[in-house]
């Protein structure tokens, strides 16, 4: 497993993020919070399949509510080869790990979280097949959990920039 320091998170202006997550998210929390925002997270994976290799982007969504958002960016290429839904849980793992690291800072800060799992709730597509695998594996961790179309965070935010 890959320690903090060897996760490389951006911005979406590509500017990256020389501290450890943790760190980032309690200055940003502390800062939101002066400002007078009400925040939520959303924490959400996206993968595309490209050639021999497979690319995920983790995304952690603040959302200021009533006042927009903004995100931090994690990618990571792999040339392990995958089945659908292996891929769809893995990008559950992904998401569950950035959450789980987190869980804690937006506890003290009151800040409400939901995983979104980038798993189409209709049973006429394939990545269904990992739908109760992937809200078990949520759940069970104690977190909030959203599939498509409502999981915006992994299937719109971290969709944007695997493509």
């Amino acid at each position: 497993m890959e320690t903090e320091q060897q996760r490389k998170w951006r911005k979406l202006n590509g500017q990256r993020i020389t501290i450890p997550i943790a760190e980032e998210v309690s200055n940003v929390l502390v800062k939101e919070r002066e400002a007078g925002h009400e925040l939520k997270v959303c924490i959400g994976t996206d993968s595309q399949v490209k050639a021999r290799e497979t690319e995920f982007a983790t995304v952690i969504v603040f959302i200021r509510k009533g006042k927009g958002g903004f995100m931090y960016i994690q990618n990571e290429i792999t040339k392990q080869r995958m089945t659908i839904k292996e891929r769809m849980l893995m990008e559950v793992h992904r998401s569950i790990e950035v959450a789980y690291e987190l869980c804690n800072i937006f506890s003290r800060y009151s800040v409400d979280m939901e995983v979104h799992a980038d798993i189409n709730t209709n049973p006429n597509f394939k990545s269904n097949d990992a739908l109760k695998e992937a809200m078990g594996y949520i759940m069970g961790m104690g977190f909030a959990f959203r599939a498509k179309p409502e999981a915006f965070a992994s299937s719109s935010c971290a969709n944007k920039i695997v493509q």
